[in-house]
This record gives C-alpha cells, sequence and structure tokens, in this order.
C-alpha cells in the first residue's frame, strides 16, 4: 500500500493491484478479497467506526462495539450524541467536521466520559479522525479509531498530582497551613470532601504520646476542602476538637499508623468511620460513600489521621488512589513534623524571652514609665530585643536597651546573658561609656570560652554583633549622661513637644572589643520624656532609616499625652503600614526632677571635731523634713561615714541628705580608696564603723567620680500608710 498524489495537504491510499506476494497458503494477495479485509478489521483490538458526511454511524468493528456497550444495530444510521449520552458529544464532532472540510487528520484527540459498558466509572480516550475519499477525491465519510487510555490518563494526573503536592505543600512553617494545603490539593482531583485531623499536641508543637488506648485520643481539625458545602455531611470544622470513636477504623488507623480502604460504603448511618466533635451525638451518617482513612505521619510517629471521601455518582476509590493518597499524607507529615518542631522551637524561645524580659518596671518618683515589646512573626522567629529600668544610688535611674542579631533560643539565651551582665556592671556605678567597656569585655571572654562546636556558632554569631544604649538620668543635677555601642540614639521630647535625636558617639557594636566607648551628657527640663528603641521600629526592608525617624518624630511630639496611650500612638503610626519584620521593643520614660527642699548638702572640713557639726546638720534636715523618728539612725549613718572619710580619705568633704523613696546619705571626698566592710576583733578600738552603717541602713555602696568616691547609704522610710513599697507596674505588651 503507498499513498497516491496529494494536493493541499490532503493523501489518499491506494492498494496496488500488481502484487505478487503471497500468504502462507500460497495465495496471491490480489486475490484476497474484501469479506478477508473485513474480519480483519472487525477483530483488530481498536475501535474503528466509519461515519457519513452528516456525521452517522455507517460500520463500526467488534471492539468499539464493545467500548461503547452499544449493540452495533443501535449505533447504525444515528449520531454519536444519540447512542452516548454519557459523553460531551458537541466538542468530538465538531473535529470530525473539520476533518471532513480540510482533510487533515487529527491524532491521539484525548476526552473523558461515561458509557453504558461501565456506567459507573469515568474512562478516558485517545481518538484519531481521518477522511474517506472516492477515487475522484470526494469525502465519503470520516472513519475514527478510539482507544481506552484510562490507567495512562491516571497515571498521568496522579504523577501531575504529587509534583502539585511538592510544590505546595511545606511552603510555610505553620502546622494548620501545611494541612490545609494538603486538603486544598485533594479536592477535586483525588476527593469530593477531605479533612486533615491532628492530634492536639502537634498544633502546640508537642511530641504525640505513644499507648494512649483507642478513642481517647482528641484530634483537631487543621485542614478541611470540599467540592460543596452542601455536600458537606461529616461534622467539624476547622479549629474544632474531634475524636473517632473507640475501636473504629480510624481510631486503628490512628493507633497503628495503617490505612483503611472501604471502596463502597452503602450503610446510612456510618457515623463510625468519621472523626467529629464529643459529645456531637448521632447524625446522618455519611451516605453511601467511597472513604480512604490515611494516617498523617512519619515513620516513627502517627501525627494524625486525613479522611478522603468520594459521593456517587463520582468514581469509587481505586487501589492506586490509596497509594496516593498515602504518598501525599507522607510527604505533607514530613513537613507538619517540621512545622510542628519549629513551632516548639519558637515557643520555648518566646517563653525564655518572655522570662528574661523585665516582668516588673520598679516604681520611681523621678521617672514615669510605660513600654512595649512587639514580638515579630512566627515565620522570622523570636528576636533578642530586650531593655531595662535600674535603679542607681543617689536617686538616680539607669534605662537601658538592646537588640541581641538573629532569632529563637540562641538570640534569647544571649539577650539573657548581656542583660544579666549590664544589670551587674550597673550596680557597680559605671559611667555609661565605662560600663559598655567592661560589657564589651565580658562579650569577649564569653566567645573564647564557647567550644568550637558547629551548635554555639550561631550564638556566637547573635552576641558578636549585639547593640546597647545605655543612658543614667539624674533627677537632683536634672542631666542625663548616655552612651551607646551601634544602637540607635535616644529621642528627647521637651515638654513643649520638640523632638530631638541627640548626636550621640556611635561606639561600636558589642563584642568586637579594641575600640573605645564615649558619652555625652545633656540638660534635661522637667518633664521631658525619653524615648528607647530598637531598630525594629524604624528600619524595614522597604523603608529607610531617615524616614523611620521621620515618623517616629511626628509620633512623639505629643506634649501631655499619657505614656500608655504615647506608646500606643507610637506603635500604631511608625508600623501603620507593615508589620515588624523584626523585634521591636519601646521604653518612654517621663522625667520628673527632685525639688530643691528634697535636697541638702554641706561642705565640711577634714577634721575629727566636725564630726558632731555634721550630725547636728542631719537632725535639724531631718526636723524639717518632718522625719525626726528617724534621726537617732540617720545621725549615726552620718557620724560613721563622715568619721571613715576623715580617717582614710583626703581633700574637702561633702554630706549630702536626699529625701526620696528612702533617706539617702552621700559623703564626698577626693580619695580613690575603697572601703571595706570587716568584722572588728573585740580587742580592736575601731574598724566598726561600716559593719553598723550595713545594719541599719538597707544599702550602702560606694561609686566613684572624676574628683574622687562617694560613699552612700540608704535609709528605709515608713510610708504614709505605714506599708511597704512594692515595685511597680507589669511590662505591657503590645
Amino acid at each position: 500500500m503507498s499513498p497516491s498524489d496529494s494536493s493541499a495537504g490532503q493523501s489518499r491510499w491506494s492498494l496496488p493491484l500488481d502484487l505478487t506476494g503471497a500468504d502462507a497458503g500460497g495465495k496471491p494477495w490480489r486475490e484476497i478479497d474484501w469479506s478477508m479485509a473485513g474480519q480483519f478489521l472487525n477483530r483488530f483490538p481498536v475501535g474503528i467506526a466509519v461515519m457519513s458526511p452528516d456525521l452517522r454511524y455507517l460500520w463500526i468493528n467488534d471492539a468499539l462495539e464493545r467500548i461503547g456497550g452499544v449493540p452495533r444495530a443501535e449505533r447504525l444510521g444515528k449520531r454519536l450524541s444519540d447512542v452516548l449520552p454519557g459523553l460531551d458529544t458537541e466538542p468530538i464532532e465538531g473535529r470530525m467536521r473539520k476533518v471532513l472540510e480540510t482533510g487533515r487528520a487529527v491524532t491521539d484527540y484525548e476526552y473523558r466520559g461515561r458509557t453504558q459498558a461501565d456506567p459507573d466509572r469515568e474512562h478516558a480516550y485517545s481518538t484519531s479522525f481521518f477522511r474517506l475519499d472516492d477515487d475522484s477525491g470526494r469525502a465519503l465519510g470520516v472513519c475514527y479509531m478510539v482507544l481506552d487510555v484510562t490507567d495512562r490518563w491516571r497515571a498521568r494526573e496522579r504523577l501531575a498530582l504529587l509534583n502539585e503536592a511538592g510544590a505546595r505543600i511545606g511552603s510555610t512553617l505553620d502546622v494548620t497551613r501545611t494541612a490545609q494545603d494538603m486538603a486544598d490539593i485533594c479536592v477535586p482531583w483525588l476527593a469530593d470532601f477531605t479533612v486533615v485531623d491532628l492530634l492536639s499536641p502537634v498544633l502546640r508543637g508537642e511530641a504525640p504520646s505513644p499507648g494512649t488506648p483507642l478513642g481517647t485520643r482528641l484530634l483537631h481539625r487543621s485542614g478541611r476542602a470540599t467540592v460543596a458545602e452542601d455536600r458537606h455531611k461529616a461534622r467539624g470544622e476547622v479549629g474544632e476538637t474531634v475524636e473517632f470513636p473507640p475501636f473504629s477504623p480510624g481510631a486503628r488507623s490512628l493507633a497503628d499508623g495503617t490505612s483503611y480502604f472501604c471502596p463502597v460504603l452503602e450503610d446510612e448511618h456510618n457515623d463510625a468511620v468519621a472523626a467529629e466533635p464529643p459529645g456531637a451525638g448521632t447524625g446522618a451518617g455519611l451516605g453511601a460513600c467511597s472513604l480512604m482513612l490515611v494516617p498523617v505521619g512519619t515513620r516513627e510517629t502517627t501525627l494524625g489521621v486525613a479522611t478522603f471521601i468520594r459521593w456517587r455518582p463520582h468514581d469509587p476509590f481505586e487501589r492506586d488512589d490509596l497509594l496516593l493518597a498515602e504518598e501525599i499524607a507522607a510527604r505533607a507529615a514530613v513537613y507538619i513534623e517540621n512545622a510542628s518542631q519549629y513551632a516548639r522551637e519558637h515557643s520555648t524561645a518566646l517563653a525564655l524571652q518572655q522570662e528574661l524580659l523585665p516582668h516588673m518596671l520598679a516604681t520611681h518618683p523621678t521617672l514615669e514609665f510605660a513600654s512595649r515589646y512587639l514580638p515579630a512573626d512566627a515565620g522570622a522567629g523570636v528576636g533578642g530585643d530586650w531593655f531595662d529600668v535600674i535603679p542607681l544610688s543617689g536617686a538616680r535611674v539607669a534605662l537601658v536597651v538592646g537588640d541581641v542579631v538573629g532569632h529563637g533560643i540562641n538570640a534569647a539565651v544571649s539577650m539573657g546573658r548581656i542583660r544579666t551582665a549590664v544589670r551587674t556592671l550597673a550596680d557597680m556605678d559605671l559611667p555609661p561609656e565605662e560600663l559598655l567597656a567592661h560589657l564589651d569585655d565580658l562579650l569577649l571572654k564569653f566567645l573564647r570560652e564557647e567550644p568550637a562546636r558547629e551548635k554555639s556558632r550561631s550564638q556566637a554569631a547573635s552576641v558578636l554583633g549585639a547593640s546597647c544604649l545605655y543612658l543614667v538620668y539624674d533627677p537632683v543635677l536634672r542631666t542625663c549622661a548616655m552612651a551607646r555601642s551601634g544602637h540607635p540614639p535616644p529621642g528627647i521630647v521637651t515638654p513643649d513637644g520638640s523632638v530631638t535625636f541627640p548626636d550621640l558617639p556611635p561606639g561600636p557594636p558589642l563584642g568586637l572589643g579594641g575600640l573605645p566607648f564615649e558619652s555625652a551628657e545633656f540638660e534635661l527640663a522637667d518633664g521631658s520624656v525619653l524615648a528607647l528603641y530598637t531598630d525594629g521600629l524604624i528600619e524595614s526592608r522597604d523603608r529607610d532609616v531617615d524616614s523611620g525617624l521621620a515618623r517616629l518624630r511626628t509620633a512623639l511630639s505629643s506634649p501631655g499625652l499619657p505614656l500608655e496611650e504615647q506608646c500606643t500612638a507610637v506603635l500604631d503610626s511608625v508600623l501603620a503600614d507593615r508589620g515588624p519584620e523584626d523585634d521591636v521593643a519601646l521604653l518612654l520614660a517621663r522625667t520628673h526632677a527632685l525639688a530643691a527642699d528634697q535636697v541638702a548638702t554641706w561642705d565640711l572640713p577634714a577634721d575629727p571635731a566636725v564630726v558632731t557639726h555634721a550630725r547636728a546638720l542631719a537632725s535639724h534636715c531631718l526636723d524639717q523634713w518632718d522625719l525626726s523618728d528617724a534621726a537617732f539612725n540617720v545621725e549615726l549613718i552620718v557620724s560613721e561615714l563622715v568619721t571613715n572619710a576623715i580617717r582614710h580619705a583626703s581633700g574637702p568633704l561633702r554630706l549630702r541628705l536626699i529625701r526620696h523613696t528612702a533617706l539617702i546619705c552621700e559623703v564626698y571626698d577626693a580619695s580613690s580608696t575603697s572601703p571595706r566592710l570587716h568584722h572588728a576583733r573585740t580587742t580592736d578600738e575601731g574598724g566598726r564603723g561600716l559593719f553598723l552603717v550595713a545594719q541599719i541602713a538597707e544599702r550602702w555602696g560606694t561609686r566613684y567620680t572624676g574628683e574622687g568616691k562617694i560613699i552612700w547609704a540608704e535609709y528605709d522610710l515608713p510610708t504614709a500608710d505605714g506599708s511597704d513599697r512594692t515595685p511597680g507596674g507589669p511590662v505591657q505588651p503590645s
């Protein structure tokens, strides 16, 4: 058989008449009659039909009769739509008309539908069309050949679904989002209705406890997808707690990690196969359906169960569908377990950070506080931002804010270590620049002591890039000394509402070593507001620092606004068009200077005879402050501190009393020697002065100045109602 002349892309095939070949019996091919050709076409395993120009059946072979399920006698003379209503015949007949018009053959045209041969199952078919011409080229009709390619089509669809599952599932580190992605992918191709129920501990980031009896393990509906809400008959929405009845297929699947497969479930009241809220009662069941229960878990742990349902008239599930569902569930389980572990680490880091942050800011009459801490989202993780308020001697207060590079547990641990170190150094009454220098040295020692382990590198990196701002407010002198290490400067808001960001010496980030820190001192008007913050407030990927500072300046320029309201206003204004990309810490403090009648200062000569005079000055001052009841103990403190300074120091002396939450007694001298507390022997004539001071005073200590040192002691005063003082209010989260 060879092609004849063709034109316009058309071709005809003819059988040569001069063939001399013979069949196996020696009969020449040219003597084979058309009856043999008819037998060949009828027995050919591919369905074949010949259609007239008006697309009516002229002839079909046996294979097509079997494929369609319609007898030959019922097809002949009829159109495709007349005999196969389960197919969408309009596109198929459209292809035939185009073949009749153009003469161009169409191959491998695929479509799906149902035939009388298998009305309960959808099949896929591949069909080729070509035109039949007579010797003159006139179209006699269309011949089509059809193959059932259902297995090939389903395999291709399953592979495509697996590829989609691999691309979509696990795109986030959120457990419920991952479960919902799994449900969305499976509907509508694999199932009409899919729910993913996970054990409640998984959502909390905890490992499921093995060995729990069947039916007593609560699940959390984490994902749900359906083709139509009115077909959703299984109870329990996303977010609800559900459970399988004891010894039900779902409970067994959850317990032993095996799947349950039921292609046809006819029982009307079949609640026992689906998870539902506890105590929901007996409902109408799922109805006639096809059901699969597939455990969602890894090789070691079952995390939950996925339920797949198909309702009629859709095809029942096949074993290949079960294999596909198990593969998707296994892939999802890996990402769900990762997300659960991340949630566990995130909650641990957040709890650790919240524990390490100050829970209560100490009440201080000279400073009014308000604070906010806003964690970054789950994707970014918990950072290492922190702040603190530290009471110092002499009615002074230290404000500190810092930021540790990175996120997670390592950042939280590093933050806690740095905050503890700052509090320890602050108790030494160091100037801001010296405190940062000592802190830098401590971090360098920490880095050198860390073992060379991969586990420690992230923590070391977070410490290496830490920043800090430390300032000390003196309510007596109305000054504020501050220094910073790689941290943005504070905002200073004057009582009239003007906002400045002082030009502080920048200072290197902590952990670099070898570079100096410098401080600056500013006078503050009474009623000024200090704004300390971390860079997460003013920096973002789509906004520069200057823009963030401009927004912060505008938000702070609200004189007289209560600090709690101002904290909220700052966050709402600066973060108005974005969420925090990094943790945000904000601390606002309004200054209240001590009045002149709360401080008394006397210059004294370094003469032992002046001790009596100093006691008298202190007693007279206490009478004016209506604190005569404390005169005996305070006179003793003054006497011992002044005597100690005269005996062991040099230069002029200065005595200062401050009426604050406690009565503060300070003695200045020009010596840099450090006093020591020790127990005097019974034969010693002296040496008991500081021991007596330590017994009478609530606290005592020494701080150094540029000219010498100050020995101070605090004596507690009763409150107006005689009750003890308690710390101030809790730190406010955003």
